[in-house]
C-alpha cells in the first residue's frame, strides 16, 4: 500500500509522466523519504549497522590484538552494556581526531583521538558520543540522512545522471553519520550525560572537561582536528560549563 502511495503521489505531482515513465529513483526517493518519517526504533538500529558496516569496510580497522585495541579494551571494560544498550568498541587506524556513536550501539574511535587523549579523556569522549544515542540524538541524524537521500535521488532523475548514485536507503547514510553535527542543546545533553556518566562510575568528571580543553587549544593548529571541532563547536566554552558545574556540586573548588 504504502509503494502504491508513494507512486500515485508521484502521477498526480508530475500530470505528464505515466506510470511507465517513473524513474525508479523518483520511486526510491519517495520511499526514503517515507521511511524518514515512519523508521521505528529497530529499523533505525538496523540502517545504523549497515551504514558502520559499511564505514568499517572502508576504514583501516584495528586487529584484536593491535595495542589501540587493547587500550581501547582497557578502558571500555566496566561498560559494555550501557543503558540496557550492548556497545561495540572498534579503533579506525587513521590519523584524524574523531569519534562516534551510532544507534545501533556502534561506537568507532579515531587513531588520531586515542594520540592526544588520556585514557580518562576517551571515556569521557565515548560517554558524550553514547550520550546521542541515549538521548535519541543518532535517531534524528538517521532520519536526516535518509531524507537527504531522498532528495539525493531525487536530484539524480532530475539532473539526468541515474546510475551514479546508489538507490538504496542506506547510500550516503554512512558519511552523513561520520560528519553529522548536534544543536547546541543536544550537545549540552551529551555532555551532561557524560558528566553524569563518570561520576556514577566513580570516575574524574574533569575529564570531560580537560578533553575540551585539548580540543580547543590544538584545533587552531592541527588540520587533523577540523571535522571533530568543527561538529563539535565551542570546545572552551563547555571546558568552562563542566568545571563550573564541579565547583558547583563539591567536586573541586
Amino acid at each position: 500500500m504504502k509503494r502504491i502511495a508513494i507512486i500515485l503521489f508521484l502521477l498526480t505531482s508530475v500530470p505528464t509522466l505515466s506510470l511507465a515513465q517513473i524513474d525508479p529513483s523518483l520511486i526510491q526517493a519517495g520511499l526514503d523519504a517515507l521511511n524518514s518519517a515512519t523508521l521505528t526504533n529497530a529499523q533505525v538500529a538496523a540502517y545504523s549497522r549497515q551504514a558502520v558496516q559499511q564505514m568499517d569496510a572502508q576504514n583501516p580497522v584495528a586487529g584484536p590484538n593491535d595495542p589501540y585495541t587493547l587500550r581501547l579494551n582497557r578502558i571500555v571494560q566496566r561498560h559494555r552494556t550501557v543503558a540496557g544498550l550492548p556497545i561495540n568498541y572498534k579503533v579506525y587506524k587513521v590519523p584524524q581526531v574523531n569519534a562516534f556513536a551510532t544507534a545501533d550501539g556502534s561506537v568507532r574511535v579515531f587513531k588520531g583521538l586515542m594520540d592526544i587523549m588520556t585514557d580518562s579523556e576517551i571515556l569521557a569522549i565515548i560517554g558524550h558520543e553514547i550520550g546521542h544515542v541515549v538521548n535519541k540524538d543518532s535517531h534524528d541524524a538517521m532520519k536526516s540522512a535518509l531524507r537527504r537521500s531522498a532528495v539525493r535521488n531525487l536530484a539524480a532523475s532530475n539532473s539526468g545522471v541515474i546510475g551514479r548514485l546508489s538507490r538504496s536507503q542506506i547510500g550516503g547514510v554512512a558519511d552523513y553519520l561520520l560528519g553529522a553535527s548536534f544543536s547546541r542543546r543536544q550537545e549540552t545533553e551529551a555532555d551532561d550525560y557524560s558528566y553524569t556518566f563518570l561520576r556514577k562510575n566513580g570516575y574524574n568528571v574533569l575529564a570531560l572537561a580537560t578533553s575540551f580543553e585539548k580540543l580547543a587549544k590544538q584545533g587552531g593548529g592541527s588540520g587533523r582536528l577540523t571535522q571533530f571541532v568543527s561538529t563539535h563547536p565551542d570546545s572552551k566554552a563547555r571546558a568552562d560549563r563542566i568545571r563550573a558545574r564541579a565547583r558547583k556540586d563539591g567536586l573541586i573548588r
